[in-house]
Formats: structure tokens, sequence, C-alpha cells
């Protein structure tokens, strides 16, 4: 019997691929909603019903528990959901779970809210009006993001993939973050292996999927000042 297709909140950010990669990897059926960030969607009644914290992505799914709809907001807590739901993802035996919970947690507490962090300080605060151009800032939070790395590629040289050797929602929530290392001025060179896992994971059609969803909608918040408000100073 054909499943109804989740519902997915989503813009194109490293937040928001990680739903989508997942998806795709999962072959599990969506229907797209665009909560259009820039233009303050995030802050609409109907979305703050499903995400109270008014952040994408979230999803609905018609076929929740016991057959139940469930909304589930908060990105790590969806891909354990999907990956439960799926029975895919999350390693074969309770130690593959706990390497997989444990590397999620780092990325959900570490790399995400840095690496954003770096984003904002770096190229967004800068371009503002008036220009927030704070080298403190900026350096604590490249180097942050630099140290994070390095734990990633230590954990790589010894593993295929970050929660060991299989593939993982651990890996999906990673990899869109990681892949935008230049924004954050990051050097490749100095982490081979998270080099090598990234040319990995990017050659996955699952990936190559999730990343190109509704990708003519990503811009650079920079040269519009518009969006600033919504994003920024809300």
């Amino acid at each position: 019997m054909p499943q109804d297709p989740i519902d997915l909140y989503y813009w194109p950010t490293p937040n928001g691929w990680k739903i989508s990669i997942a998806l795709e990897e999962m072959d599990l059926p969506y229907r797209l909603h665009l909560v259009e960030i820039g233009k303050g969607a995030q802050y609409d009644p109907g979305f703050l019903e499903i995400a109270p914290n008014n952040r994408i992505p979230a999803i609905v799914d018609p076929d929740g528990p016991d057959g139940a709809p469930v909304s589930i907001f908060e990105s790590g807590a969806i891909l354990q959901y999907l990956a439960r739901k799926t029975g895919r993802f999350y390693g074969e035996s309770e130690r593959d779970r706990i390497a997989v919970e444990q590397w999620l947690f780092w990325q959900v507490g570490g790399v995400g809210p840095m690496a954003g962090q770096a984003h904002h300080f770096l190229k967004y605060a800068p371009a503002m009006d008036p220009p927030q151009d704070i080298p403190y800032a900026q350096d604590r939070y490249r180097r942050e993001v630099s140290r994070l790395y390095g734990v990633l590629d230590r954990q790589l040289a010894k593993h295929r993939y970050v929660a060991g050797d299989f593939y993982s929602i651990a890996d999906m929530s990673l990899w869109g973050w990681a892949s935008l290392w230049e924004g954050q001025l990051q050097v490749l060179a100095d982490t081979p292996n998270m080099a090598r896992w990234l040319e990995d994971l990017a050659a996955r059609p699952g990936v190559q999927r999730g990343r190109a969803l509704a990708a003519e909608k990503r811009s650079d918040f920079r040269r519009e000042a518009s969006t600033h408000r919504f994003l920024f100073r809300h």
C-alpha cells in the first residue's frame, strides 16, 4: 500500500538539506512546502503550530506512531525519527546507535551553531546597515569551526564515515555545513580526511538530489537588505 507523502517544511540551507537528503536517501515520498525565511514566513502562525521555535526544517508525517499524524521540528529529532521509521542509516547494533547519536548531537550542538555564527560574522554582519565588522567574533568562530573540523578529520582518519564504517544520519547532518567550508574561511588542505569524506558524500545520488531541492531559491542575503530584519533582527 503506497505511503502518504511526508510534508516537508524547508528552505535550501544546511539545516534544510539534512532532511531533504534523508528523505531522498530513505526513498520516502514527500510534499515540499517552501518557507521563505527571507520574507518572514517562519513567523506565520500556521508554521509556528508545527515549529514553535520558528526555524526550518520541520515535517508532518500523516502516518506517524500508531498510524496517527505527527509533526516534528528540530533537524536532529527529525533525522532520528526517520531513521527509526525506516530502520535505515542508524547502524545495526546498540553500539552503532550510540556512535550515531553522539556524532549527531555533536553536529547539532557544535558544528551547526559554530559554523552558523562564522557565516554570520564573516559574511552577513559586515554587509548590514550599519556594517558590523567585528574581528574578535570573526576570529573566535572561525577558530572554533577549525577546531571542530580537526575533530572530524581525526575521526575520519579512522573510519570511512563519521560514526564508523557505515553511512548514517550523522553524516547527513554534517555534510551540508561542512560543504560550505570556504564561507567559514577554512583551509580544506588542513583536513584531508574530511575532504575525502565530502567528496564521497557529494557523489551519492541521494545527497545530490537533496542538495538540489529548490536550489534556485537559494540567494545571497548579504545583497538583500530587506531580509535582514527577518533573519537577524526579529
